[in-house]
């Protein structure tokens, strides 16, 4: 048995997993789950650097988080960064910021790294129930990762669309206009048209989304009274079901988002546009149905450091 902790840090969460993980048995039990939203990648998009603010908001949750660490005496920890410090020309600031605080080193994981983490941690708990090969859909803030395998992956490629960059682009606020809708549809097409040159979508059995626009969206179909990773977990949703959340969430108020009792208050603003990434990526893969998984590449991370 080792107790390993595990952080996340994207475009718009950075969330921390403490395990204490039986590799004999291949078992994983979870000490401390947690999440923060910082948007980290704010403007990133457009300015290519991280704001002083968002950087404040991101440094105060890892001190929280080493708080947390102390008080499980983790054994090991391993930190990764993905889509926003990927991109930005100022990272160095952020690296500094960590390293100060955790005395860890944070990786900048590359895009493909990223979706072979979420794969090993969406697939790990699916295996026996779900037939292969799986195509996970990890759809972040910044960017999404699309991968396909049988027990390891086979085929992966990240794509520059995700919540966060898509409402800054194309929708501030999160009520985009039938023209916004479209451009971000477009940017999504014109994304997966690359991505099918690495990964054959068509040969999966089943289909896997993970991270907080996944789960939200599947939160609004089994219209949820308050966020549950415990009935949600394994939820089967189609893709009719998507498109019509999506279509819901363009035309609620913000406040009608907020007011939703699953909904986090670091979402509101971006799960439309996270919602119509969604919907897109499922018409552009032809798919039915997709098995919703709180377990991603938090879990992923976790499990590499007993590998």
């Amino acid at each position: 048995m080792k107790r390993v902790a595990a952080i996340d840090c994207g475009t718009n969460s950075i969330r921390l997993l403490i395990s204490d993980i039986d590799k004999e048995k291949n078992t994983a039990k979870d000490v401390a789950r947690e999440m923060r939203i910082v948007r980290l990648g704010e403007g990133v998009d457009k300015t290519k650097a991280f704001s002083p603010r968002a950087l404040e908001r991101t440094f105060k949750a890892v001190e929280e988080y080493e708080k947390i660490l102390q008080k499980h005496k983790v054994e090991h920890l391993r930190f990764v960064a993905t889509s926003a410090t990927r991109d930005a020309l100022n990272k160095a600031m952020f690296i500094k910021g960590i390293i100060d605080r955790l005395r860890v080193v944070p990786e900048v994981i590359a895009g493909v790294e990223e979706a072979n983490l979420s794969f090993e941690g969406a697939t790990r708990s699916l295996r026996s129930k779900h037939k292969s090969p799986f195509l996970i859909i990890d759809l972040g803030g910044g960017s999404t990762e699309l991968v396909i395998g049988d027990t390891t992956p086979s085929g992966a490629y990240s794509m520059n669309v995700g919540c966060v960059r898509m409402t800054e682009r194309h929708t501030p606020g999160g009520n985009p206009t039938k023209e916004q809708e479209e451009a971000i549809r477009n940017d999504v097409r014109k994304a997966l048209a690359s991505a099918k040159e690495v990964v054959d979508w068509k040969t999966a059995l089943s289909v896997v989304g993970v991270a907080g626009t996944i789960t939200t969206v599947a939160a609004h179909v089994l219209k949820l009274e308050k966020y549950d990773p415990d009935v949600l977990h394994g939820t089967i949703i189609t893709a009719e079901q998507i498109s019509q959340t999506a279509q819901d969430f363009i035309t609620f108020s913000p406040a009608q988002r907020a007011n939703l009792g699953y909904m986090h208050e670091g979402r509101v603003e971006v799960i439309t546009a996270g919602s119509i990434v969604l919907d897109e990526v499922m018409k552009g893969i032809g798919a039915k149905t997709l098995i919703a998984s709180e377990r991603d590449i938090l879990d992923g991370v976790a499990w590499s450091q007993v590998q």
